[in-house]
């Protein structure tokens, strides 16, 4: 374990594969809302990253935005949480050009992300982890990483894709 690792804490593990997806309603960094359960009856990817314009976060962003064209599909949806605001994602999505819905989790601050279990209360932001969320609204994959790693893209698009 990293010093890093160490000095954080665990932010608790979130959903089970299996388990039902918590729903939620967020706006993105345009203002319009997002709602997890209208999307049943497609494959849904969650981003959950800590903050907008920090490096390895616009990195990861960086890469969602150059396979946007391989995972949003007719039957997927891709979008990044953050407790950003809306302003700031916006400015963040202008500045970078990503391509998916920036969904605000800033008020009730981090709420969506404390009920996937992403929240780290003490650094006031979500931690760096995704889940896939399947047509019938339950989890079917989910991977985290340490606040400076990147995940896998390629990983991502194969949970997305159900392979």
């Amino acid at each position: 374990m990293t010093a890093e690792a160490a000095a954080q804490p665990a932010a608790p593990a979130g959903p089970a594969v299996g388990a039902v997806a918590p729903d939620f309603d967020l706006p993105d960094q345009h203002g319009s809302r997002h709602r997890l359960g209208e999307l049943r009856g497609k494959r849904v990817l969650l981003v959950f990253y800590p903050f907008a314009f920090t490096g390895t976060c616009t990195g990861e962003m960086a890469a969602l935005s150059a396979n946007v064209d391989r995972m949003r599909t007719e039957t997927t949806e891709v979008f990044a949480i953050s407790c950003d605001t809306v302003p700031s994602l916006r400015i963040f999505d202008d500045r970078y050009d990503i391509g998916i819905p920036l969904l605000s989790d800033f008020w009730p601050h981090g709420a969506v992300a404390s009920a996937f279990g992403a929240f780290d209360p003490v650094m006031g932001a979500a931690v760096r982890a995704s889940y896939v969320v399947d047509a019938d609204g339950r989890i079917a994959w989910t991977v985290r990483s340490g606040l400076r790693e990147a995940r896998d893209i390629e990983a991502s698009i194969a949970a997305l894709h159900g392979a």
